[in-house]
């Protein structure tokens, strides 16, 4: 499917845009049009046209020439007109993957002998010609993938593990006694055995080490424990101990490690960045992967979840925390002034637990740190 390119403008953009200034928010530097490259996101494009990326559904809005917006390909050319004075985004599809589109219709094989795109005109359909008989045929293409909503590769490790648990979880969790043979400390393929794992309901098992708490600012309340994921585990006899054998391992397992029962989750991988329906504050408690700085792309805790009424795709605004001056003409002696926050970037949570939440950092525009606040746009 390809449509006209829409080449400027019907009106000056500035003008048009005065009524609609509460609704679509445009980034002052936005391109007329944009070329879709390999590794791009929804998210990043939508912020070259928007200054909340959130917001790109409305530019899709009313667009009747767009079926489904989220299939945009690599090579696929994007362009914000202006149609009854509202902004509005059409694109024109790759010629390549239009081609390539239309060409995995038809089949072929490395041979030559299947059929091929050309003999369909002709009016073949579905036989082979060297053995002139019906024959199921293939055709390979190297269709392109259309691009994610969010750099789901950043986030990927953290869907499923680590994970938040409570103290009561970490006091009754099964733990590692000992290991079969005579090893210090076990890996791959090496028996462990297990105290505590009483009428076993599965067969596979997350090996685990508790962390450091995470604790809510200014309360000190411990919301959990990070579950550190170090390795998996299937069961192999049942018993107290139970023996199990350990089926990956992400690091060196020790005595003392905590077992924990594989569960399904209900995760989602497709993404839709939206502001909360309700007023949410909150502040970054902690900065996953082992980084010590703050920026794009990185995952941090913050300190509300579900029971907070927090969902995936929730957008929040970061802020950083305004320092405290001296105030040197101030008639107070010694008097200090806190500077105002200054925003930060965004974030957009992708994996709440019931007391604190796992988000992707979108934007930053400074340096973010533990402690800084986020909040509702």
């Amino acid at each position: 499917m390809a449509f006209p390119p829409w080449i400027k403008f019907i009106t000056p953009l500035l003008l048009s845009m005065s009524v609609w200034a509460e609704d679509i928010q445009l980034n002052p530097d936005h391109p007329n049009q944009y070329t879709v490259v390999e590794g791009d996101t929804l998210w990043a494009i939508s912020g070259r046209f928007l200054q909340r990326p959130s917001q790109w559904p409305k530019l899709w809005h009313d667009n009747s020439q767009i079926h489904n917006p989220h299939l945009i390909y690599p090579g696929d050319t994007l362009y914000l007109t202006v149609v009854n004075g509202r902004p509005q985004l059409s694109f024109s599809q790759n010629s390549l993957q239009d081609q390539s589109n239309q060409n995995n219709l038809g089949a072929s094989v490395d041979d030559g002998d299947c059929l091929q795109h050309e003999d369909i005109s002709t009016g073949r359909t579905n036989y082979a010609r060297a053995v002139d008989k019906l024959s199921p045929c293939m055709h390979i293409t190297d269709m392109k993938q259309a691009i994610n909503i969010i750099a789901i590769d950043e986030i990927d490790q953290f869907l499923t593990s680590p994970r938040v648990v409570s103290a009561t979880e970490l006091k009754n969790a099964p733990y590692i006694i000992d290991f079969g043979g005579e090893h210090l400390i076990a890996s791959t393929d090496n028996t462990v055995y297990v105290r505590g794992l009483v009428q076993p309901k599965t067969m596979t098992y997350t090996i685990y080490r508790p962390g450091e708490p995470y604790i809510r600012p200014g309360t000190q309340e411990i919301l959990g424990y990070e579950a550190k994921y170090i390795g998996n585990a299937s069961l192999k006899e049942e018993g107290n101990p139970a023996t199990l054998t350990i089926t990956k391992a992400n690091s060196e397992i020790r005595i003392g490690d905590r077992i924990m029962a594989n569960i399904e989750e209900n995760v989602s991988l497709n993404y839709f960045p939206r502001p909360p329906d309700s007023k949410i504050n909150a502040s970054i408690i902690n900065v996953l992967g082992g980084v010590s700085q703050i920026g794009r792309y990185n995952v941090v805790v913050i300190d509300k979840g579900s029971n907070d009424g927090v969902l995936p795709g929730y957008e929040l605004d970061i802020y950083k925390n305004g320092r405290v001056t001296r105030d040197a003409y101030s008639t107070i002696k010694n008097d200090e002034v806190k500077l105002p926050d200054e925003f930060a970037g965004t974030l957009m949570v992708f994996r709440p637990f019931e007391r604190l939440s796992y988000a992707l950092v979108m934007k930053a525009t400074q340096s973010i740190h533990v402690l800084d606040k986020v909040q509702t746009p």
